[in-house]
């Protein structure tokens, strides 16, 4: 009599693949939650996002109308306002959290548009090495010593203001650190034997590029991002501040414009300004918590403290 014993299939390469990535997924989180400070910083960050998506069900979209406003001009804090109102009678509180939308928007925009950017630039930058790479990485030098903001404000005021002007004028000059992060590392990583055999297998530019040096910068582009979303907020409430912003849409820096163009800071109408400050601030501080903290789990010789 013959017996035989059932054997799993060994798993696949795509389902070993993922098996590692979701081990990888855990013990991120595992080192992530171990840092308050991070896990403080993403708490803010989830409550904020939550408040931008549930904005309409909030507020809803009328709270913007200057001739349907329900209060008065520049009433102080109350029962019906918990933050006052504006120069025309719209609550600021519900101009706040409609305020929330704008801001991020442009902020995760922005910070994509730039780290693309600097990513493409850095990974060509240190894979063709010799003239391309000088050229370029001169290139990123100008805009490095540029302020930032100056060029910011040159593209702002040459477009049109529309809130895709901002993000593009955020995106196309925030992205030479990136660039510089990013070559370096790349330099790093082509030093590495296993580029060497896949060169000697074949490898082109392309496949070298996208499938050995891309993925090992992959973490260092991911802690840069959220660092480079609270400077594209701030950048983006200092365009508004400015009058350089769209005129027909709601954001933070937008009320601080109104708030100054209220004389609010004469008056001394202190809730026409703290809350959307005090916002950009908040939005700032836990994006760079955040990005620190990711700074310090994918690099611990950083010795960021927890």
């Amino acid at each position: 009599m013959t017996t035989t014993t059932d054997t799993a299939p060994a798993p696949g390469p795509r389902a070993l693949t993922w098996a590692r990535r979701r081990q990888a997924a855990g013990r991120f989180w595992r080192q992530y939650r171990a840092h308050r400070a991070g896990v403080a910083g993403l708490a803010v960050l989830a409550v904020i996002a939550l408040t931008a998506l549930a904005a309409p069900l909030l507020v809803g979209a009328g709270s913007q109308s200057v001739t349907t406003a329900p209060g008065s001009a520049l009433e102080s804090p109350s029962a019906e306002f918990p933050l006052g109102t504006d120069q025309f009678g719209r609550s600021l509180l519900a101009l706040l959290v409609w305020g929330t939308r704008v801001s991020l928007t442009v902020g995760l925009l922005a910070a994509f548009l730039s780290v693309a950017i600097g990513t493409l630039v850095g990974i060509t930058a240190g894979h063709f090495k010799g003239w391309y790479g000088n050229v370029v990485m001169r290139i990123t030098d100008w805009f490095l010593v540029m302020p930032t903001l100056v060029l910011a404000i040159a593209l702002a005021t040459v477009l049109s203001r529309s809130l895709w002007t901002t993000v593009l004028a955020i995106g196309v000059t925030t992205w030479p650190t990136t660039a510089r992060l990013v070559r370096a590392q790349t330099l790093s990583v082509e030093s590495r034997p296993y580029i060497e055999r896949s060169k000697a297998l074949g490898g082109g530019h392309g496949h070298i590029m996208s499938r050995h040096v891309l993925p090992n910068v992959m973490p260092l582009v991911l802690a840069q991002t959220t660092l480079v979303i609270s400077t594209a907020i701030l950048t983006e409430a200092t365009l508004a501040f400015l009058g350089l912003g769209d005129p027909t849409i709601v954001s933070w820096g937008g009320l601080l414009q109104d708030a100054r163009e209220a004389g609010a800071v004469s008056s001394g109408n202190w809730w026409y300004l703290a809350p959307p400050g005090l916002a950009i601030a908040v939005v700032a501080l836990a994006f760079t918590l955040c990005g620190r903290t990711i700074e310090s789990v994918l690099n611990p010789k950083l010795g960021v403290s927890r």
